[in-house]
């Protein structure tokens, strides 16, 4: 059947980053509902912040595009260009390549929720704007290092 039941979508917590970024992201889950579906060409993911959590590390994706609305609360993209508030029915999008590093926090009191939905493309590299990192995605696996392509062991972390 093609309509998904919400409350019984998986929900990711958690972090994929390494220490000590993987801490950041307290606060911060998921509703994956693109999971739930059957999707396999693009995710579409409800993240909740809850008050004072981020995304993610300000980052951009090489080979992904990524678009995303607010369903609930309030919340501040942060990127290259500076700080954007915004509330329900906000929308932003970030095309593939374009190396804008990104990310929301919620600063309010309350819960945030926004509506993510990305392409899954078979091999994909972020790089993060504020810290020495870099990742690369393939089969399933998520590999780590420096900017450079250096191995990253989280020292100067």
């Amino acid at each position: 059947m093609p309509v998904i039941d919400i409350s019984k979508a998986p929900v990711k917590t958690g972090s994929i980053y390494p220490r000590p970024y993987d801490a950041q992201m307290a606060g911060r889950w998921s509703i994956r509902l693109g999971e739930a579906g059957g999707l396999s060409q693009f995710g579409v993911n409800i993240v909740v912040l809850e008050p004072g959590a981020k995304s993610s590390l300000r980052h951009w994706h090489l080979n992904e595009d990524e678009f995303v609305i607010v369903t609930e609360g309030t919340c501040t993209l942060i990127d290259d260009d500076g700080r954007h508030e915004m509330s329900v029915g906000a929308c932003a999008a970030f095309p593939a390549g374009d190396a804008n590093g990104h990310h929301f926090i919620n600063e309010t009191g309350e819960e945030a929720r926004f509506l993510v939905v990305g392409t899954r493309a078979p091999h994909e590299v972020a790089t993060y704007a504020d810290v020495d990192l870099k990742v690369e995605i393939g089969d399933g696996e998520a590999t780590f290092t420096r900017r450079d392509g250096s191995p990253y062991d989280g020292a100067d972390a």
